[in-house]
C-alpha cells in the first residue's frame, strides 16, 4: 500500500480508552480553519491489538495516526521507519507514510517546546527541573535536551527511573528537590493535581512543595484538567510565571498535522485550544 493521495482523506487516533481524548475535537478544528477536506475519527483499540491497527492503517490507507496508550510501544516497535525522538524514546504517538513505508514519529516533547515558545519562553540555555520520570517526562527531557537546555535535573522517588530518564542526554542529571530552587524553569510531568480542585487541594496534590518556587521562574504543568492546577495557583501566590498543560497538548497535535500535512502546512492553533476548551466545558 502507497501513501494515499487526492482529497477526503482520514486521520485517526488509536488507544483504550479514547472515548475522552481530546484528540478528535482539537484536529477537527484545525483541518477546517485549514478548509482541508480531511476527517479525523476515534479508534477504541484494545492493548497488544497496535500490529492489527498498523495493518489496518495499510490495507484501508489511512493517512495518519495519533497514538496514544497503551499502544505507544507497541507501534514504535511495528513501524518501518522512525524519526531521532522516536528512536531515542522507544515510543512513537505519531504515523505517517513515506511512500510505500510508515514512519513512526514522537511529538509529543517537541509540543512541550513549542508551547514555551507559545508564552515567550526559550529554553535554550535554562536550566530547567523535571518532576517525574515517566514517559511524559522523559519526551520533556529529550526535547529540552534538543532544544537546547543548559542543564536538566530529573526529580523522581524512584531513583532507578530517574537514572534511567536522564540517561536520555548527556545534558540531564538525577538531582535532589532543594534543587527546584535554582532553576528557570519547573516542569510537573507527572499526574499529580489532575481533577483536584484547587479550592479543595492539600499538600498532597502538589507537585512540589511551594516553597521551593520563587518569583522570577517559569514553572509548566502538563496536567491540564484542571486547566489551573492547584499547583500552578500556589506557583502564581510565590510570583512564578505559569503555563498550563493544554499548550503541549495543542502543540504536539499541531506537530503531527504538519507531518502528515507537510512542514509548511499552516496549522491554527489558537482555534485547536478553542476546540479543546469547548471540549472540556462540556465535559
Amino acid at each position: 500500500m502507497r501513501a494515499p493521495s487526492g482529497t477526503g482523506r482520514l486521520a485517526a487516533v488509536i488507544g483504550s480508552p479514547v472515548v475522552h481524548s481530546l484528540s478528535p475535537a482539537i484536529h477537527r478544528a484545525a483541518f477546517a480553519a485549514a478548509g482541508i477536506d480531511w476527517s479525523y475519527v476515534a479508534f477504541d483499540v484494545p492493548a497488544g491489538k497496535a500490529d492489527e491497527a498498523l495493518s489496518a492503517m495499510r490495507l484501508l490507507g489511512i493517512s495518519g495516526l495519533s497514538v496514544t496508550m497503551p499502544h505507544k510501544e507497541a507501534v514504535f516497535r511495528a513501524v518501518d521507519r522512525l524519526d531521532p525522538a522516536a528512536r531515542a524514546l522507544a515510543s512513537v504517538n505519531t504515523v505517517s507514510w513515506d511512500g510505500d513505508e510508515l514512519v513512526g514519529s514522537s511529538t509529543d516533547g517537541a509540543g512541550f517546546v513549542a508551547s514555551l515558545h507559545d508564552d515567550g519562553v526559550d529554553p535554550a540555555g535554562a536550566r530547567v527541573a523535571v518532576i517525574g520520570a515517566g514517559a511524559a517526562a522523559r519526551s520533556v527531557i529529550d526535547a529540552l535536551a534538543r532544544a537546547g537546555s543548559l542543564d536538566i535535573t530529573v526529580l523522581n522517588r524512584s531513583h532507578e527511573r530517574a537514572e534511567q530518564a536522564a540517561a536520555l542526554t548527556p545534558r540531564a542529571s538525577v538531582g535532589i528537590l532543594s534543587d527546584i530552587t535554582r532553576a528557570d524553569i519547573v516542569v510537573n510531568a507527572t499526574s499529580v493535581g489532575m481533577g483536584v480542585d484547587p479550592a479543595t487541594a492539600n499538600d498532597r496534590d502538589l507537585a512540589c512543595d511551594p516553597t521551593l518556587l520563587h518569583e522570577g521562574q517559569v514553572v509548566a504543568d502538563l496536567v491540564y484538567h484542571p486547566l489551573d492546577t492547584p499547583w500552578l495557583v500556589r506557583a502564581r501566590d510565590v510570583g512564578a510565571r505559569t503555563i498550563d498543560g493544554l499548550g503541549m497538548l495543542v502543540h504536539q497535535a499541531a506537530a503531527q498535522q504538519r507531518i502528515w500535512l507537510g512542514p509548511d502546512a499552516v496549522v491554527d492553533t489558537a482555534a485547536m485550544r478553542r476546540a479543546a476548551l469547548d471540549e472540556l466545558a462540556r465535559r
